[in-house]
């Protein structure tokens, strides 16, 4: 451990991304199993679920094909499994094994175990007891593999499991439920138990390697590793293992205090990055406007060899014209004015400007009032939805609309589109509550969505005229978790691209977990772009990053903020209520995802305000935050 990581209680190692820290424990698993082999001796691994492990399994599954990984002398235990569904159902953690794994390499299916979720309710606690009993009979598992949800669960042990808690039958937190609620169309259709090992059962693996990506862990990863031990964070328990190691992606350790407040833990390198970060930090830490802060706030906070070189006032005067330096009410660059101080350049006028949304609402919601602000500056605005966002769309919203145009029947039975309505309601009625939507249904639900784009549109002054709908195959084949972008998806963007030329593109997904929707957009534009590293109408455009429902860049990470007035921010609500499919869906809206859209798109645009106010600016409604992203 070095001076930065003494706060850790854990052992943390950061990378660069997801693949690089997979790497790292694809090579534990492989040393691990060709030793074994050797000996003759099984080799016991703990696995996980979820999104978080995927590339891991894509890793050792390349290993297998290409360099001859064998997992033959291998014995596999799973944390856990929904109560209630059998191994044939999409979204069982046996499903899910078979195809992200099992099915790829040469295991013997005897050797994998996954909990039994058909258990009858008298039996569930022997068969718990089983389970723990087989582990035993093989000499406990040698490498167990984690990811961590938002509430500090491991596996399923929510808040309140203990470490002296074994594999049992455990009900699901709501916000577990919430998060898993596109997975199963649906929160209503999300079961309510599982059957998960228990963090006691976890803590006696030999080795433990824990997996997280994206900014959305960033917050629960630093309270496992520099808090203390509580039964409200169970990954907390992790701290007593000896042989615990958390790999994480630049993301998810970004709020680890030697990342985060690397001044309040050793000597620093300051670079101008870092000065604005910490002063905005130290504003806000004291509760004092930019401009009123002394030597002794700084001295007193970890950041007195700051002073020796420029002394607090001239620190404070350059960030306070730094921070701005970043308002304007011109996204798009005011025309005929000086630009020099201005996050946008003032030509050309007007621009040709390309939103990027990942899944409809992702746009309005975070980017509302900017998009109406473009739009009557007389830009030219491309919206394109890059995806239908029919798999967020929940079975009674596709039913109502159903029925509406069923009742036309009865005063226009001739029109074949009543015929269709009931031959989709059909479908809908004979699909299970957790089976996959026919290619008519999600078809239909997309066209929900699509409507409701529309409405968000006319509201936001834009014409339909300018909105496109890529429908990346890369979504409409697969599910949640499961996404694969190839290059179908790639050449859609670059046809985008190119048609449009754009001299701004305002994007998304940056800091996600990488298999998310927005992260696999973002990385197929930035694999679309440098197709036209060469071409001069990309060196004359600017890329603009904005976070996504739910998330807000924070103030010293701004280069653009568009100020709403109450009136603009009421247009904006008022979008954002036209995507009534996604009133009651959460997914990607981060630690406030109890809110509905509306809600939480309120609280980051005023926080925002507040922050810049609280920091000594001028005092807005609310604010639209965005950050400039190199080409």
């Amino acid at each position: 451990m070095n001076e930065f990581a003494q706060r850790e209680h854990i052992s943390t190692r950061i990378y660069p991304g997801a693949d690089q820290a997979c790497a790292h424990v694809a090579d534990a698993i492989d040393k691990l199993l060709r030793t074994r082999q050797q000996e003759g001796r099984p080799a016991v691994l703990g696995l996980a679920t979820g999104s978080t492990p995927v590339r891991l399994y894509r890793e050792l599954i390349r290993r297998h094909r290409e360099e001859g990984l064998s997992f033959a002398h291998a014995v596999t235990f799973n944390l856990d499994e929904y109560y209630g569904l059998d191994g044939s159902h999409p979204e069982s953690y046996r499903r899910f094994m078979q195809e992200q794994l099992f099915d790829h390499i040469d295991i013997d299916p005897a050797n994998t175990h996954v909990p039994d979720g058909t258990a009858a309710r008298e039996q569930v606690f022997d068969a718990c007891q089983s389970y723990e009993d087989a582990i035993a009979q093989v000499g406990g598992i040698d490498i167990q593999i984690l990811g961590i949800g938002r509430t500090g669960h491991i596996g399923f042990n929510e808040p309140g499991s203990g470490p002296e808690s074994r594999t049992r039958l455990v009900t699901l937190d709501a916000l577990t439920r919430r998060d898993a609620a596109r997975d199963f169309l649906g929160e209503e259709n999300v079961p309510r138990h599982a059957i998960t090992m228990g963090v006691g059962s976890i803590l006696e693996a030999r080795q433990i390697f824990l997996l997280a990506w994206g900014e959305s862990k960033a917050t629960i990863v630093a309270e496992t590793v520099e808090g203390e031990q509580r039964l409200a964070v169970p990954a907390s328990f992790l701290q007593r293992h000896k042989a615990c190691t958390f790999c994480l992606d630049a993301a998810a350790a970004s709020h680890l205090t030697r990342i985060r407040y690397p001044w309040l833990v050793g000597p620093v390198e300051w670079t101008p990055a870092l000065i604005r970060k910490a002063i905005t930090w130290l504003a806000l830490q004291v509760k004092k406007p930019l401009l009123k802060l002394v030597d002794e706030d700084y001295s007193e906070n970890g950041m007195s060899d700051l002073l020796t070189e420029k002394g607090s006032y001239n620190l404070n005067i350059e960030l306070f014209n730094l921070t701005q330096h970043t308002i304007t009410g011109w996204p798009g660059g005011k025309p005929n004015a000086d630009d020099s101080h201005r996050p946008e350049r003032a030509l050309p006028h007007p621009k040709r400007v390309l939103v990027l949304s990942p899944e409809p609402l992702d746009d309005v919601s975070s980017m509302g009032g900017t998009l109406h602000r473009l739009a009557n500056q007389g830009h030219e605005v491309t919206v394109a939805y890059l995806t239908s966002g029919n798999l967020a769309v929940p079975d009674d919203e596709l039913r109502r609309m159903l029925e509406w145009m069923m009742g036309m029947q009865r005063d226009y039975p001739e029109q074949p589109s009543t015929a269709y309505a009931a031959q989709v309601m059909r479908e809908l009625e004979a699909k299970g509550k957790f089976d996959l939507d026919s290619a008519d249904i999600r078809h239909l639900k997309g066209l929900v969505r699509r409507g409701e784009v529309n409405s968000s549109a006319r509201i936001l002054g834009l014409s339909p005229a300018s909105l496109r709908f890529l429908d990346l195959p890369f979504y409409e084949e697969g599910r949640y978790r499961r996404f694969k972008p190839g290059e179908a998806d790639i050449a859609r963007m670059r046809e985008l691209l190119l048609e449009i030329r754009p001299h701004q593109i305002f994007a998304t997904g940056y800091r996600y977990d990488p298999l998310s929707v927005p992260a696999l957009c973002f990385g197929i534009l930035n694999e679309a772009l440098a197709s036209f590293k060469d071409e001069e109408w990309l060196r004359d455009c600017r890329v603009w990053l904005y976070r996504g429902p739910g998330n807000e860049w924070e103030t010293h990470e701004i280069d653009m903020a568009v100020p709403l007035s109450p009136s603009e921010f009421e247009n904006k609500m008022q979008g954002i209520y036209q995507q009534q499919s996604q009133r009651s869906q959460s997914p990607g809206l981060g630690k406030k995802s109890d809110g509905n859209s509306w809600d939480v798109a309120a609280e980051l645009n005023h926080g925002t305000a507040r922050t810049y106010d609280a920091l000594g600016l001028p005092e807005y409604e609310a604010i639209e935050a965005f950050k400039r992203w190199p080409l």
